[in-house]
């Protein structure tokens, strides 16, 4: 061949080569380009998830949740099969309880906030946030939560036997509960306030501790829940206050109860209470016994000074019972009920009490001992320009 056929052979070469690389590069550049979109809209996407609008039509954007799950609502609808009424386990003051289960077939507690709850976004975010930061057997552990325009929703690991309550106050299921289980279950609780008082990253007063609020796995084992109330604190001793007391009657602590202040040992008391519950069985609120009008705290008072105490345990215990851990626990128990809140112990010195052998010391008139005293806090709270939701137990 000539020169010239050969040099515009060898150009035509070079520019095919050329338009091969730019649609090459072009093709890069559109991928990237699209790949890139699809990142911001599913980034767009995750955090529009963590927006809530509350009932008032507020928006407020979740931050630092990070290490929590987040489940589509789509996802947590497929679960409980809808919301079906056969799913439903229970209801708080959050709102209703449903047993649901996931893709990967675990079993879980799903938590769904009712839009007649006077709970909302400040519990829902409360729980979300404190909750995820809390690793402890003698908690439920807070799996993921779940945010769609005003559904809020938290999903829990499933508890087999459900609160302790059902248990304690059922003349049938009470029964289940021998001596050393309900030993166990109190000092399960111990473990898991002393936890939140002072061992987790955060300080938390939990502030609506009472046994419905107690959860037993497949083993008995207790573990706390609900921490839509709990709030964060620094120092052992340090006194919050409020003018929105929320509570149960029955577990408040009278300073919360009448001055709307708040601490840890506001939690102590709750825990005396729930201490006497689980020995006698009985509820705190609605007691009643034909020779006085003393409520639960203030029958075990009388039989304190009396030197009676093991009256106060429960019948179904006496083939289980070991007498020594059930006067230590009834004395405990009264020492965390102490009228005034300097004296009653911290929850560390509470379990090293239960543990030891040693002599305690004695304990001094419980607050609310009668039904009659807490007719008293409404009118003396009002006095005093405070607001008081009291919930009942469930």
């Amino acid at each position: 061949m000539v020169a010239s056929e050969l040099s515009g052979q060898s150009s035509f070469k070079r520019k095919n080569e050329v338009l091969t690389m730019l649609s090459v590069s072009s093709a890069a550049l559109l991928l990237s380009a699209v790949a890139y979109a699809c990142r911001r809209k599913k980034k767009r996407i995750h955090k529009k998830g963590k927006e809530i609008i509350d009932k008032d039509h507020t928006s407020v954007q979740m931050e630092n949740l990070d290490e929590l799950p987040f489940f589509s609502l789509n996802e947590i609808a497929k679960a409980t099969t809808n919301f079906s009424i056969d799913n439903k386990i229970g209801e708080g003051g959050f709102g209703p309880v449903y047993k649901g289960v996931l893709k990967d077939g675990q079993v879980v507690a799903v938590k769904r906030l009712s839009e007649t709850s006077q709970q909302g976004l400040d519990e829902f975010k409360n729980e979300v946030i404190c909750v995820a930061k809390l690793q402890h057997r003698n908690l439920v552990k807070l799996l993921g939560y779940c945010i769609h325009g005003k559904e809020m929703i938290l999903i829990y690991e499933y508890m087999d036997n459900k609160s302790l309550d059902l248990f304690l106050f059922d003349e049938t299921r009470s029964l289940m509960l021998n001596w050393p289980k309900r030993f166990h279950i109190i000092h399960g609780i111990a473990r898991g306030i002393l936890y939140l008082h002072q061992d987790s990253r955060l300080q938390i007063i939990h502030r609506d501790l009472k046994a419905g609020n107690i959860l037993l796995d497949a083993e008995m084992n207790p573990k706390i829940s609900d921490f839509g109330l709990a709030r964060k604190f620094v120092g052992q001793d340090d006194m919050a206050k409020t003018k929105n007391v929320i509570g149960t009657y029955g577990y408040i602590s009278p300073e919360y109860a009448v001055h709307g202040r708040f601490s840890v040992k506001s939690d102590v008391f709750s825990f005396g209470v729930i201490v006497l519950e689980i020995v006698s069985g009985k509820k705190n609120r609605g007691f009643s016994h034909e020779g006085h009008s003393d409520n639960l705290l203030g029958h075990a008072w009388r039989l304190y000074k009396e030197e009676k105490s093991i009256e106060l345990m429960s019948a179904s215990l006496r083939n289980s019972c070991v007498v020594s851990e059930v006067l230590r626990s009834i004395h405990v128990g009264l020492l965390c009920v102490q009228h005034h809140a300097e004296d009653r112990p911290t929850m560390l010195s509470a379990v090293l009490m239960l543990i030891s052998e040693s002599s305690l010391p004695p304990p001094k008139q419980p607050a609310f001992f009668t039904e009659e005293s807490y007719g008293e806090i409404q009118s003396i709270s009002s006095l005093n320009d405070y607001m008081i939701t009291l919930m009942y137990p469930r």
